[in-house]
């Protein structure tokens, strides 16, 4: 038997989505607004799900103030009022769109956590745009 449990998480970043191998032009046909040279944020929502066996001595899946303090170190510690382009490494050559923000928070807790439990990252940049990413 396996049972999810979630934790919500939440950060505020600035990013520009632009490719380097583009023309101005192009860019700004792509992206649009986001390709803004200076810059525009979010109020990012995480949602971060662990899926496994409830441990018989425990009760739990998880035990959901790790994961709480995980998130905190490793991503909003990270990532929170911080210019993804300018300001981390994760995205120094990497488009910053939410497709891989949630990419890469996958990666970064999947380190974290042992392999026994499933993990998906939801990601919400806006309230109705959001991408979600499980490892596959």
């Amino acid at each position: 038997m396996k049972i999810a449990v979630y934790r919500k998480a939440h950060f505020n970043a600035a990013h520009r989505l632009h490719n380097p191998n583009w023309t101005a032009e192009k860019n700004k046909e792509i992206f649009g607004k986001c390709n803004n040279d200076n810059y525009h944020g979010h109020n990012y929502d995480l949602v971060v799900k662990l899926e496994g066996p409830i441990d018989p001595d425990t009760g739990y899946v998880y035990d959901m103030k790790l994961l709480k303090d995980l998130i905190k170190e490793h991503v909003s510690d990270r990532f929170d009022h911080k210019n993804l382009n300018l300001d981390t490494d994760e995205f120094k050559t990497l488009n910053p769109t939410a497709e891989n923000i949630a990419v890469v928070i996958w990666n970064i807790l999947r380190e974290k956590i042992e392999n026994k439990y499933d993990l998906t990252v939801r990601l919400y940049e806006t309230e109705r745009n959001f991408v979600e990413f499980s490892g596959d």
